[in-house]
């Protein structure tokens, strides 16, 4: 007879894992007791060596779908264990190392019950499992308990208690479950204050009533799982169009739900990667090729050949898209830039001038997370944004971070995350939004307290980046102080290159790898601004080995919302505008330009007021994209031109090696560092469009030069540094085409790419890279 301790850590609490280890417990003849706590979960267990030896290997084949096993400790339990048979004790209250699940989609089973007239659960927008529904959402604490999360306002019903304790049901122990007799439920308001009822409508309930609003053109607030969603129907362009007025999103596209696949195809098409996201638990927006078989309103995604769409993931989405034969658009509930609202008093006051009808529930949400957006390229998937179904589960660090302190990285000021490094693993938080935001500064705010609450994080370092304005580093710095805790400052492109690092598992002691980090600008260690940045890069140092020509930001900010500034810029940094005025001064692009200002655009750049020198390859995009009449004067989003110019790219004119359709750049070297100088570009492009060739082949020629210069920029530097692995990372590289047509040029040369998948390529990664920075750099000291 033997007895065992076995401790297992991962995702291992609310998933269904305390009743999968009384299952076979039982199955195996064992006695002794299974519990959460703060560690994960506690196995005590007394039978025969070869029982819990099966029970330990079918535990690990028979796992839960929602769970993860990282790490699975037997110890001899010496004590005497005085079990006749198997139990789930109680949990135990002691320090926090386990981690918090996902929400997740609704399952099979649940969707099934939802429509069956005969369950218990018919039509119940709040039905779940141990298989999905609601978890980081609704906690506030762990372990994960039903009085720790915001469903301790609803006690049990007795139908509810029985599944809850049955062993063999798929609720036993789903901290969530309920029903129409004890549960949430929703009902729905009209924004004017009017009373209404579904009988208005000849409708089912509040929530099928929402079907026929939307389906006459009406614009619904929905409260969902982590958020409150504006809802319309997505091909009435009046609709759309009063959307965007009243939200004051005039631009950046709209995010659709469809009820299924099959509504899905009838408008992009989808392959079988694109499908398995889709349907995955995890649920995100998946970005699409748009066909043309059918469209979608022209306002939901303008300048784009893209869809970003998702399939419902609670039964109350499944229950208002029941009899919607056409895709939704469901876009976070909020003006322009400001968080998501979660509450229904802050959404009546917010929203009641956008919306025209209420769909709330009772159920609070405790922690907002927008909805995921991904995309796959090739045959990966790349996060573009990390939020709903993916956080915060942890993302295992290489070899050698294992015994490094606790350490918080403050994230960026854009697209923010921030990540908590402890014991080999990092926990990075949902996207929040850009800082700037004095809405969005104040969620990022009560967002790092609750994480460091919820997984007692006391660090003892804080990473931050370099730059002296981001309102990140500045409250990193007052924490830094207020709790006497090291700093540690992190350049920005250099952190790019290390998230991208770790996600491919690159351990902490390998040697340096070049990494190509090109955004729309980042702070450089001359206190310029960087954006087209090769460094030769481990986790503890950089050096820069190459650059792109440094083009004045005319104007600073206002550079990135007019795109024409860049254009000027270039230019004149290329020595051109004379010769603009005199061979080609019958472009629209050289007309337009000398309405403008220039007299003060000169002495701005001169005297080097608010226009500082910039390396970014994203006002590159923007000047190439102005300059062909993309998005010319003004955007309402940073890279909407060149997102825009990405589309009507001439694909038939890639993958052509013929020097006719590439761009040329030229190269130098002074100072200790190689240039990449896009003048030669240029020259060629007021050719071309002096030729009157087209957009679409003029977009293409770029991206081919673009890509060709940054290749033979890295042959180069590969042979001259002897490396042979490449990290491609950055926002700009959320460019298919321009990712695709390098990757597939560097591979051809023998060198190893590796690229993002697991967090994003842009700044929403930067908060993992600082931290394993800060991190590396400690273990180096030790």
């Amino acid at each position: 007879m033997a007895t065992e301790e076995i401790r297992v850590r991962g995702t291992v609490q609310g998933v269904g894992f305390r009743p999968t280890v009384y299952r076979l417990a039982k199955a195996c003849g064992l006695c002794g007791d299974v519990c959460n706590d703060g560690q994960g979960v506690l196995i005590r267990m007394s039978g025969s060596e070869e029982a819990i030896t099966e029970f330990v290997a079918r535990l690990q084949i028979e796992c839960p779908p929602l769970a993860r096993i990282n790490q699975l400790i037997r110890t001899s339990y010496e004590r005497e264990l005085k079990f006749d048979n198997f139990v789930i004790s109680p949990s135990i209250n002691n320090a926090i190392k386990t981690e918090i699940t996902p929400d997740a989609a609704t399952c099979p089973q649940c969707q099934q019950e939802i429509f069956d007239p005969f369950s218990r659960f018919y039509r119940y927008p709040f039905t779940n499992c141990t298989h999905c529904g609601p978890r980081l959402s609704i906690i506030r604490a762990i372990p994960y308990d039903r009085c720790n999360t915001s469903m301790s306002a609803f006690a049990m019903c007795s139908e509810c208690a029985k599944e809850y304790h049955d062993v063999e049901n798929r609720r036993f122990h789903a901290q969530p479950v309920a029903c129409h007799a004890c549960g949430p439920t929703a009902w729905l308001e009209r924004a004017d204050g009017k009373s209404v009822t579904a009988s208005m409508f000849s409708m089912l309930d509040d929530v099928d009533a929402v079907c026929t609003l939307l389906q006459k053109g009406e614009i619904v607030a929905i409260k969902g799982l982590s958020g409150i969603h504006l809802a319309c129907d997505a091909t009435q362009e009046t609709v759309v169009q009063k959307l965007r007025q009243r939200k004051r999103r005039y631009h950046k596209p709209f995010a659709l739900m469809a009820r299924d696949i099959e509504v899905i195809e009838e408008y992009c098409t989808v392959n079988a990667k694109e499908k398995e996201l889709l349907t995955s638990s995890a649920a995100p927006i998946v970005l699409l090729q748009a066909t043309g078989k059918k469209v979608v309103a022209s306002s939901v995604a303008p300048g784009q050949n893209t869809l970003g769409f998702m399939l419902p993931y609670t039964p109350l989405h499944h229950l208002i898209l029941r009899r919607m034969n056409r895709p939704i658009i469901l876009t976070s509930g909020n003006l322009t830039d400001e968080p998501q609202c979660i509450d229904n008093d802050e959404a009546k006051e917010k929203l009641g001038t956008i919306a025209d009808y209420f769909l709330f529930h009772n159920r609070e949400i405790i922690n907002r997370v927008d909805d995921s957006v991904v995309r796959v390229m090739g045959d990966k998937a790349q996060t573009i944004r990390r939020a709903r179904g993916y956080v915060p589960a942890p993302i295992s660090l290489p070899p050698g971070f294992d015994n490094v302190p606790q350490i918080l990285a403050m994230g960026s000021e854009l697209k923010n995350t921030f990540c908590l490094l402890r014991e080999g693993e990092a926990i990075i938080s949902q996207h929040l939004g850009d800082l700037e935001n004095a809405a969005a500064f104040n969620t990022y705010q009560e967002t790092l307290n609750l994480y460091l609450n919820l997984f007692e994080h006391k660090p003892e370092v804080i990473a931050i980046d370099k730059h002296p304005e981001y309102l990140s580093g500045k409250l990193g710095k007052e924490l830094a102080d207020t709790n006497q805790i090291k700093i540690h400052q992190i350049q920005h492109h250099h952190a790019h290159i290390a998230a991208c690092m770790v996600e491919n598992g690159i351990p902490v002691d390998s040697p340096p790898i070049l990494g190509i980090a090109l955004d729309g600008l980042g702070y450089g260690d001359d206190g310029t601004l960087w954006g087209g940045e090769f460094l030769l890069a481990d986790y503890r140092k950089f050096k820069r080995l190459a650059t792109f020509k440094a083009v004045p930001l005319i104007g600073g900010e206002q550079a990135i919302y007019q795109p024409w500034r860049n254009t000027y810029a270039q230019l004149i940094a290329a020595n051109l505008w004379d010769d603009c005025q005199q061979q080609y001064a019958d472009l629209e692009i050289v007309k337009f330009l000398k309405n403008k200002p220039i007299k003060l655009l000169n002495e701005l750049i001169e005297k080097r007021i608010n226009s500082p020198p910039a390396s970014s390859v994203g006002r590159l995009f923007d000047a190439v994209a102005a300059a062909i009449g993309v998005y010319r004067d003004e955007c309402s989003y940073e890279g909407q031109a060149a997102i825009a110019m990405e589309a009507i790219v001439d694909v038939s004119s890639l993958n052509n090696d013929k020097e006719t359709l590439i761009y040329p750049f030229s190269f130098s070297f002074s100072d200790s560092i190689y240039c990449i100088d896009p003048r030669p570009m240029w020259q060629a492009l007021l050719d071309d469009l002096q030729q009157q060739i087209s957009q679409p082949v003029i977009a293409a020629k770029f991206h081919q030069g673009l890509a060709n210069a940054i290749v033979e920029m890295v042959k180069h530097l590969c042979q001259e540094n002897l490396i042979s692995q490449v990290a491609l990372t950055g926002g700009v590289f959320q460019n298919c085409i321009l990712l695709e047509q390098v990757s597939k040029r560097l591979k051809t040369l023998g060198i190893q790419v590796i690229t993002h998948s697991l967090v994003p390529v842009n700044d929403g990664g930067l908060s993992l890279g600082q931290a394993v920075i800060a991190a590396a750099q400690l273990i180096h000291k030790s």
